[in-house]
């Protein structure tokens, strides 16, 4: 499965913004929707995932309550709503499908789009 992250932008701190992740092929019902965010110079992190068969999500303690993920499985896309953005979310996002929310369990990585967060 190929994916497509898109969306990204230049928001101000406390702007919303939603990205879209757009699957071309069939996602296993096994598989994992995840989105991770890559800052300069730090490692890739993990901030929120959903099951493709479930609506179960899991999302990390640095953006639960602000990020949420969802999926529309007729139209294979998932998406990633981010509420009251804080300048520190700034990053390349990608999307990704694996079989865990494990970074390491990815098999399929979407190019990644910008956010800019200003102050």
């Amino acid at each position: 499965v190929q994916l497509q992250a898109s969306g990204g932008g230049l928001v101000q701190a406390g702007d919303s913004l939603e990205l879209s992740c757009a699957a071309s092929g069939r996602l296993l019902s096994s598989a994992i929707m995840a989105w991770f965010r890559q800052a300069p110079g730090q490692e890739r992190e993990f901030v929120g995932g959903i099951r493709w068969s479930r609506d179960s999500t899991y999302y990390p303690d640095s953006v639960k309550g602000r990020f949420t993920v969802s999926k529309d499985k007729a139209k294979n896309m998932g998406f990633l709503q981010m509420n009251s953005l804080k300048p520190e979310d700034t990053a390349v996002y990608y999307c990704a499908a694996g079989s865990s929310y494990s970074r390491d369990s990815m098999y399929s990585w979407g190019k990644g789009t910008q956010v800019t967060v200003s102050s």
